[in-house]
């Protein structure tokens, strides 16, 4: 009987042929567990619960510096612009971002995948440096978020929480906070009307493309990842992985534009797969260590600039050594 490993992951459709057994890691069964992304992260990284699990890039760079619990596997199953994560109030005097320069602005955690690439790309392509903005950590609609992992942060950068019974959600209605720099909408902007809330780029969606043009990057979000005890005990797992991942990638991908009968709800999914296609390329969502080198190596240097990273890291350093390599599935 193979060895059974749990895998915790939120069942995105690139993921979703692992869960259902229709592709199968050879070598291997999964209990496979389909849970939100916050669980999963919480989970791991406070009682590494799972053998396998998603896990944010931010948060996993930061734990190679902290013992090194996991070892991950060039595998990501959540990728995002991020143009598109900035929020002001409707009536706010702020249409660029580098007039934020001296402002507040709200993060659930200083730390996260999505704040870190928004400061970096605010940073390098906006005019707004990371240190020129005070920063305010906590839930979003729910109050109570902390940061998952202590900080060592420098002097120069002001992180702090808010109250414990507050919101960035509601601070930023009423004007304590300039921004919000956020994953998920804030709970206001998903009213009809916006809850008196507008994203900063007008048009997200023309500078996230616009971003992609002149970088080539799609920002990379969270990574897959092994419990090292686990690793080391099955060296084979990690390639044998990233190969299973690929299949299900493929088996996902491969009927998403079918036109004969919808496979999904969306009358013109079709069209969106072709621009897609035609601005990202053919194989929009890599897996694998070379195809996604430039896009790591900017997070690890924002990372490092953001004073998170204790130093600047190589890419090739994040990964088992079994994955850099090419995997022909």
């Amino acid at each position: 009987m193979p060895p059974l490993f749990t895998m915790a992951c939120q069942a995105y459709d690139r993921i979703e042929p692992l869960r259902t057994g229709e592709v199968r890691v050879a070598g291997a069964q999964l209990n496979f567990l389909d849970l939100p992304v916050e669980e999963t992260f919480f989970r791991m990284l406070r009682f590494a619960e799972f053998d396998i699990a998603e896990m944010s890039l931010s948060t996993y760079v930061l734990t190679l510096a902290k013992g090194a619990p996991f070892v991950a596997v060039p595998v990501f199953p959540s990728r995002a612009f991020r143009h598109s994560a900035v929020y002001v109030r409707r009536d706010s005097p702020i249409t660029d971002p580098a007039d934020l320069a001296g402002g507040t602005v709200g993060v659930p955690e200083y730390q996260i995948t999505a704040a870190v690439w928004v400061r970096g790309i605010l940073a390098e392509h906006h005019g707004l440096p990371v240190e020129s903005v005070r920063y305010r950590t906590g839930g979003l609609d729910t109050p109570g978020r902390e940061e998952k992992l202590e900080l060592s942060l420098p002097p120069a950068i002001d992180v702090r929480p808010i109250g414990k019974k507050e919101t960035l959600s509601r601070l930023l209605l009423d004007g304590a906070l300039d921004a919000v720099y956020s994953a998920r909408n804030p709970g206001p902007f998903n009213t009809p009307d916006g809850g008196g809330l507008r994203r900063l780029f007008p048009d997200p969606e023309a500078a996230e493309r616009g971003y992609h043009d002149r970088t080539g990057i799609f920002p990379i979000m969270h990574t897959l990842v092994l419990r090292r005890d686990v690793y080391e005990r099955h060296r084979w797992l990690a390639r044998e992985l990233v190969k299973a991942c690929e299949r299900a990638k493929a088996a996902a991908l491969s009927g998403l534009g079918e036109t004969a009968a919808l496979r999904y709800g969306l009358p013109w999914l079709w069209a969106e797969v072709e621009r897609t296609r035609a601005a990202l390329g053919e194989e929009w969502w890599p897996y694998g260590f070379e195809p996604n080198r430039a896009t790591l190596d900017t997070f690890l240097r924002y990372s490092h600039a953001q004073g998170l990273a204790e130093r600047r890291y190589e890419p090739e350093e994040l990964f088992a050594p079994e994955t850099l390599e090419e995997v022909i599935v």
